[in-house]
């Protein structure tokens, strides 16, 4: 565990925090800003991290980075991590051959007729039958990038990573010495894009279907009572979609927050009857959770947006990323390990 208790800007005594980071596809690079923004600041140490598909990339990149150069080499780590996705997707873009396919930009989102064909044949042929030597051009990036030998020997945080058991839906926490690439394209398998994921003779798809992220072994297993979630999938999209794409959309937005509406149903309950005194302080954790979200902007983008893997689309959710932890970090610094910074009966409730 981590044994630096000040801050390397000369701000006092750190605050410690566990993270819980959402999985969405290319969208995960909004969380890569947000994680650049905690890291620049110093003023927080990081416990521990439960994290489910994109999450899981980030959260093994950051911890390989913490383990080889602090806070400085894992803001490093995640931009190359990042850049490397960018580089290994461009490889394989028909927009290079057919640039007159591209459309209009709205956030760094190229809405053109090819993503929105590509996410047709998604839902009509399965990984099995376009996909049947199952590359991934991920494995080949996360295993360049991480040092997962080196990271279950030494990792320099609690680490969980989120998975679905295809055959029994149980969420599987990978941790420790269970910390893999497997692991993590495990995490991150989405079922209409790529083939399950064997390990242990199990098959796994996407942690988002039972956990996105699961915060319970945050609350076993580290010592911190603050959890900040970077969210990834608006909770709230206002109006009622109308057309498929927007319908499909909606339903994906969420099935992926429905594990953790529940685990925030739970922590509110435990709160309450913490707080009314029916139980004592001692015997269960009241945890204080934190939320690092931009809705409205994650509304604009469409579920096809999560296979962009541009580099100034990925920048600009980076960018945005940083925006929303600099505006928390404002605002709610203060309140780590004082209070909740949000309303969790009115957001999860």
């Amino acid at each position: 565990m981590p044994t630096k208790t000040t801050s390397p800007h000369g701000n006092g005594a750190r605050k410690r925090i566990a993270l819980a980071l959402q999985g969405g596809g290319m969208h995960g690079a909004f969380t890569w800003g947000v994680l650049d923004r905690l890291l620049e600041d110093g003023r927080l140490e990081i416990e521990g991290v439960s994290a489910t598909s994109a999450g899981a990339m980030n959260a093994a990149v950051l911890a390989d980075g913490l383990l080889k150069g602090g806070e400085d080499g894992a803001r490093r780590a995640l931009h190359d991590f990042w850049h490397a996705v960018s580089l290994s997707a461009e490889r394989y873009n028909p927009l290079r051959w057919a640039p007159w396919l591209k459309g209009t930009h709205i956030f760094g989102l190229d809405h053109s007729p090819l993503y929105a064909f590509a996410d047709m044949v998604l839902r009509i042929f399965s990984p099995y039958q376009f996909n049947p030597q199952n590359v991934n051009p991920l494995r080949e990036v996360l295993e360049s990038q991480v040092d997962f030998a080196l990271l279950r020997k030494q990792c320099p945080i609690h680490l969980y990573l989120c998975a679905t058991n295809v055959e029994t839906g149980k969420i599987r926490l990978f941790t420790g010495d269970d910390i893999t690439a497997d692991a993590v394209l495990a995490s991150a398998c989405v079922p209409t894009l790529f083939q399950a994921v064997p390990i242990d003779g199990e098959h796994y798809w996407d942690g988002g279907y039972m956990g996105n992220p699961a915060i319970y072994p945050l609350i076993y297993h580290c010592e911190t009572r603050d959890v900040v979630i970077v969210h990834i999938n608006p909770v709230v999209r206002r109006g009622v979609p109308i057309t498929t794409a927007d319908i499909l959309n909606r339903i994906n937005e969420i099935s992926f927050n429905s594990s953790l509406m529940r685990e925030m149903r739970a922590i509110a309950f435990v709160t309450d009857l913490i707080q009314q005194g029916k139980i004592e302080r001692g015997e269960m954790k009241e945890m204080l959770i934190h939320s690092i979200r931009a809705d409205e902007a994650m509304c604009a983008l469409s579920v096809a947006s999560k296979y962009n893997a541009d580099w100034a689309f990925l920048r600009q959710l980076f960018e945005r990323g940083r925006h929303e932890a600099d505006v928390w970090l404002t605002q709610h610094y203060r309140d780590v390990g004082q209070r909740s910074s949000i309303d969790i009966r009115r957001e999860f409730l």
